[in-house]
C-alpha cells in the first residue's frame, strides 16, 4: 500500500469511526465538555473584545481632544495662546460638584462649564425639543443649561423650565443624550449639568472649597501637535497633568482590566474542570476500544494506520465541537452584554474574530492535550490483546502526555489572558485548590469507608460504601470537581449577602448618612444653628484647609519621587488638612503622642504614612495658600473610614493652621422624613454641597447586582463542568457497575435494593462535595471579613444546607445521566460480556 493510499485509508477509517462512535453515544460526554469550555472562553472574550474596541475607537472622543490638560487651578492663558498660535484648536472646561434645584427640591450634580469651541470632536449628542439624539456642534448657549435625563425626573422638571445653578436661574434648553468625554460611567451618582463658560462666574460657585477641575482640550495633527506637546510638558506646574489618547479614562481601563481578569479566571477554571471530564471520557473510550483495536491489528491494520485514524476522528470531532461552542459562546456573550449594558454610556461595536479563534483553539488544545494519553495507549495495543487481557505494560506512557496537556493549558491561559503572572496564578492556584480539596475528599471517603466495616450497618448502605471504597480515586475526582464549582457560587452569594449585611450591621443605627461640605466661615454659625433647630444636635463642623505636600525632612518631593501610583497621586494633588485638639472617636492612636495644641505638629493616618514613607519625628512641609507650613509627625492613627464620620489623612495642631483659608465640613444622620430641610438649607446657601451616602450605597448595590448577574452566568458553566466530571467518572465505571449488578442479582439482590444503594452512593458523593464547598466558602468569607473588611463574621448556616442540597441534586442528575439503564440490563448479558 502506498503512503498516499495509507493516509487516505486512515482518514476514511477515522471518519467511519467518528460516525460509529457518535451513534453509539461514545462521544456525547466529550462533546458537552468541549462545548462548555469553549463557551466559557468565547463569551468572556467577545465581551472583553467589544468593550476594548469601544474604548479604542472612542479614545479621542473620551478624552475630548488629542491632548487634554487637567489642573486644580485656572490654566495659564499663555498655554491657550501658544496652542492657537500653532494652528491648534482649543476648548476650555471647568468641572465641579454642586447642588442644583428649583422649587421642587435640590440635587447633587456634576456641573461642567464649557467654552464656545467645545466639543472639538463630534460625539456630543443632545435632545432639543422634538429633535432627539442630534449631534451638537457646540455646548449650551450663553444664559441656558443642558442637563442629564435623570435630573428631569429627580426634580420633576421639563425642557423649558428653569433650573437654579448657584445664584443663576437658567432655562433648560437641552437634554444631554451622550457626552463622550465623560467616559464610561460605572457609578454615576451625580447627573451632569452643562452651562456656558461665560455664565460660570455669575453662579458664585467657585468659592473656597469648590473642588473645581480646570481643563484645556487641544486638537490637531502632525508636527504642530507634537511641537506643542514638547513645549508644554516642561512648563507644567504642580497640580497639572497632561493626558493623551493613550491615557483616556485610565480608571475605566483599569476597572475593565480587573473585571476581565476576574471573568477570565472563572472561565479558565471552568476549562480546567472540563479538562478533567475530557481526560476521564477519553480514558473510558480507550478502555472500551482495546479489544476492537486488537482485532483490527490481527486483520492487518498497521499501528500508524490506526493512530492516523484515531487522530483523524478526534481532530474532526474537535473542529465540529469547537465550532459549535464558538457559536453558542457568541449567543451567551449577548446575554452578558444585555445584563451589564446599563453600566455603559456608549454603544459597543461588533465583535472581532479573535475571541472566536481563541475559543476554537481552546477546544482543540483541550481535546488533543488531555485525550493524548489515552489515545497514545490505544494506538499501542498489541494483536495479542485478543488472547491476553493485559494492559499493565502500557501505563508508563500515561504521565508524559498528561504533563503535556497541563503545559498546553498554561499556554492557553497565557494566550487568552495576555498576562504571564495571572496565568501562573491561575494554573498554580487551581492546582493548589484541587490538591487541598483532593486531600479533604480522600479523608472524607476514607471516613465513610470506616462505617462499612461496622456491625449493624444496613446492607444497602454497605453496598453503597463498598462502591465508594472500590472507586476511591474516581470518587475523589468527582468530589473535587463539584466542590470547586459549588465553592465559587457559595462564596459569591456570601460576599453579596452576608458580608454586605455584616458591614451594614457594624454601623450604628444613627450612623451619618449625609455629608455637608463647602461651608464658608461666615456661614458656619448660621448653618450649625439651622441644623440644631431641625433636631440634628450631634453635629460638629470640622475645619478643612487645602494644602500641597512639598517637602519631607527638607527634601523636595514631587510625583517623580515615588514609584507607587498611589503615592504619586497624593503628592500630585492637594491634601485636605484639618486641625483639632482631641482625638476623634472613630480614630485609634497606634503610636506616638497626641497633638500639642500650641505646637506645629501633625498626626497622620498610618496607611498614608506608609505610602509616603513617613514616620514619627519626620518633618513635613505643606504649601497652604502660598505659605509654607512645617510640622513634625508626632503620632500615627488608625481611621475607621466606614464610620462615615468626618475624617482626614492629616490632622494638625490648631496653632499650625492659624490664619489659613478655611471652609467647614460635617456629617450627620438625616432621617428620611427630614429631606426637605436639606433642600431648604441648600436653597438658602447655594454654595453648599450635599453628599447623600445612602443614595450612593443604593447605586453601588445596583451596580453590584448587575455585575453579579453577569458573573453568575459564567459560574453556571463552572457548575455544569463539575456535573460533567461526575457524569464522565460515572460513565467510566459503567461497565464495572453492570458486572457488579449482574453478580449481586445472581446472589439474590433485587432491583429495589440495588437502586437504593446506587442512590445512596450518589447522595454521599453530592453531600460530601457540598460540605467541602460550604467549608471552603465560609473560610474564605471569614478571612475576607476579618482581614480585609474588618467586620464581625456571623458564620451563617445557610451555605451548609444550600451546598449539601445543590451537591446532592447535581450528583443525582449526573448519575441519572451516566448510569441510566445499568439496573435494567439483564444479568445474562453482563455475564456473557465478562466471559
Amino acid at each position: 500500500m502506498s503512503q498516499r493510499s495509507s493516509k487516505a485509508s486512515a482518514f476514511t477509517l477515522g471518519l467511519s469511526a467518528l460516525r460509529r462512535d457518535w451513534r453509539a453515544g461514545e462521544l456525547h460526554v466529550l462533546l458537552i465538555a468541549l462545548v462548555i469550555a469553549v463557551v466559557a472562553v468565547t463569551s468572556v472574550g467577545f465581551l472583553a473584545d467589544r468593550v476594548g474596541q469601544a474604548l479604542g475607537q472612542n479614545s479621542v472622543q473620551m478624552l475630548g481632544g488629542d491632548l487634554a490638560l487637567e489642573a486644580d487651578a485656572p490654566i495659564d492663558p499663555e498655554f491657550v495662546n501658544r496652542a492657537q498660535a500653532g494652528g491648534l484648536a482649543t476648548a476650555q472646561t471647568v468641572s465641579f460638584p454642586s447642588m442644583v434645584g428649583n422649587q421642587q427640591g435640590v440635587r447633587l450634580a456634576s456641573v461642567r462649564a464649557v467654552s464656545n469651541t467645545y466639543p472639538l470632536y463630534p460625539g456630543l449628542r443632545v435632545d432639543i425639543g422634538d429633535q432627539k439624539n442630534i449631534p451638537a456642534q457646540s455646548g449650551p448657549a450663553h444664559g441656558s443649561v443642558w442637563v442629564d435625563p435623570q435630573l428631569l425626573s429627580l426634580l420633576a422638571i421639563q425642557p423649558g423650565d428653569r433650573l437654579d445653578v448657584g445664584d443663576l436661574s437658567l432655562p433648560v434648553s437641552g437634554v444631554i443624550a451622550y457626552e463622550p468625554d465623560r467616559g464610561v460611567q460605572f457609578v454615576n451618582v451625580a447627573p451632569r449639568v452643562m452651562i456656558h463658560l461665560d455664565d460660570l462666574e455669575a453662579t458664585g460657585l467657585l468659592g473656597l472649597g469648590s473642588r473645581a477641575r480646570y481643563g484645556l482640550l487641544v486638537a490637531g495633527q502632525g508636527s504642530a501637535l507634537a511641537e506643542y506637546k514638547r513645549w508644554l510638558e516642561p512648563s507644567l506646574a504642580r497640580g497639572q497633568r497632561l493626558k493623551t489618547i493613550d491615557d483616556a479614562s485610565p480608571e475605566v481601563r483599569g476597572s475593565l482590566q480587573r473585571a476581565h481578569q476576574f471573568l477570565m479566571l472563572v472561565a479558565l477554571l471552568t476549562v480546567m474542570i472540563a479538562a478533567v471530564a475530557i481526560a476521564l471520557a477519553t480514558r473510558r473510550y480507550q478502555l472500551r476500544h482495546h479489544d476492537g483495536v486488537a482485532i483490527m491489528r490481527c486483520l492487518g491494520a498497521s499501528r500508524r494506520q490506526l493512530q492516523g485514524a484515531l487522530l483523524t476522528e478526534f481532530v474532526v470531532f474537535g473542529v465540529l465541537a469547537s465550532a459549535l461552542g464558538v457559536a453558542l459562546g457568541y449567543g451567551v456573550h449577548q446575554v452578558l452584554v444585555a445584563l451589564v449594558g446599563v453600566l455603559f454610556d456608549t454603544p459597543l461595536p461588533a465583535a472581532s474574530f479573535k475571541p472566536a479563534g481563541q475559543g476554537f483553539m481552546t477546544g482543540l488544545l483541550l481535546l488533543l492535550g488531555f485525550a493524548l494519553a489515552p489515545l497514545a495507549e490505544l494506538g499501542r495495543v498489541a494483536p495479542a490483546r485478543v488472547l491476553r487481557q493485559e494492559r499493565g505494560a502500557q501505563l508508563r506512557y500515561r504521565a508524559a502526555p498528561y504533563m503535556l496537556g497541563l503545559a498546553g493549558f498554561f499556554l492557553l491561559a497565557l494566550w487568552v489572558s495576555g498576562d504571564f503572572k495571572l496565568s501562573v496564578v491561575i494554573v498554580g492556584g487551581v492546582l493548589l485548590v484541587l490538591g487541598l480539596c483532593a486531600a479533604l475528599a480522600w479523608a472524607g471517603v476514607s471516613a465513610l469507608g470506616y462505617f462499612r466495616r461496622q456491625t449493624g450497618t444496613p446492607s444497602v448502605l454497605r453496598f453503597a460504601l463498598a462502591g465508594l471504597a472500590r472507586r476511591k480515586s474516581l470518587v475523589v475526582t468527582q468530589v473535587c470537581a463539584l466542590s470547586v464549582g459549588l465553592l465559587i457560587l457559595l462564596l459569591l452569594a456570601i460576599t453579596r449577602t452576608d458580608l454586605l449585611q455584616g458591614w451594614q450591621n457594624a454601623l450604628p443605627a444613627n450612623a451619618p448618612n449625609t455629608f455637608l461640605i463647602n461651608i464658608q466661615p461666615e456661614q458656619r454659625d448660621v448653618v450649625q444653628a439651622a441644623l440644631m433647630q431641625s433636631g440634628i444636635t450631634q453635629v460638629q463642623l470640622a475645619p478643612m484647609v487645602r494644602g500641597r505636600l512639598v517637602a519631607i525632612n527638607n527634601a523636595q518631593v514631587d510625583s517623580t519621587s515615588y514609584d507607587s501610583p498611589r503615592a504619586q497621586r497624593m503628592v500630585d494633588r492637594e491634601f485636605n488638612l484639618s486641625y483639632r485638639s482631641t482625638l476623634p472617636e472613630s480614630n485609634r492612636l497606634l503610636s506616638g503622642q497626641w497633638l500639642n495644641a500650641q505646637g506645629n505638629e501633625v498626626s497622620l493616618e498610618s496607611g498614608v504614612a506608609d505610602t509616603l514613607g513617613v514616620g514619627l519625628g519626620d518633618r513635613i512641609d505643606f504649601d497652604v495658600a502660598g505659605q509654607i507650613v512645617s510640622v513634625v509627625v508626632t503620632s500615627l492613627r488608625e481611621v475607621k473610614w466606614d464610620s462615615f464620620d468626618v475624617n482626614f489623612f492629616a490632622l494638625m495642631s490648631p496653632a499650625a493652621l492659624d490664619g489659613a483659608p478655611t471652609s467647614y465640613i460635617t456629617s450627620f444622620y438625616l432621617p428620611p422624613r427630614q429631606g426637605a430641610f436639606v433642600q431648604d438649607l441648600v436653597r438658602d446657601f447655594p454654595n453648599l454641597t450635599v453628599f447623600d451616602v445612602g443614595a450612593m450605597l443604593t447605586q453601588l448595590k445596583f451596580i453590584l447586582d448587575q455585575v453579579v448577574q453577569a458573573v453568575q452566568i459564567l459560574f453556571v458553566f463552572t457548575i455544569a463542568a463539575g456535573v460533567l466530571v461526575l457524569a464522565a467518572a460515572f460513565f467510566s465505571t459503567r461497565d464495572e457497575r453492570m458486572r457488579e449488578v449482574a453478580i449481586l442479582r445472581m446472589l439474590g439482590a433485587n432491583s429495589r435494593q440495588l437502586s437504593i444503594a446506587m442512590a445512596v452512593e450518589l447522595v454521599l458523593v453530592g453531600g460530601l462535595s457540598g460540605m467541602l464547598a460550604a467549608f471552603g466558602a465560609l473560610s474564605i468569607g471569614w478571612a475576607v471579613a476579618v482581614y480585609v473588611i474588618d467586620i464581625q463574621f456571623t458564620w451563617p448556616l445557610w451555605p451548609w444546607a444550600v451546598g449539601v442540597l445543590v451537591g446532592i441534586a447535581a450528583a443525582l442528575f449526573a448519575g441519572a445521566l451516566a448510569l441510566r439503564g445499568v439496573l435494567r440490563t439483564p444479568p445474562l448479558l453482563s455475564l456473557r460480556a465478562m466471559a
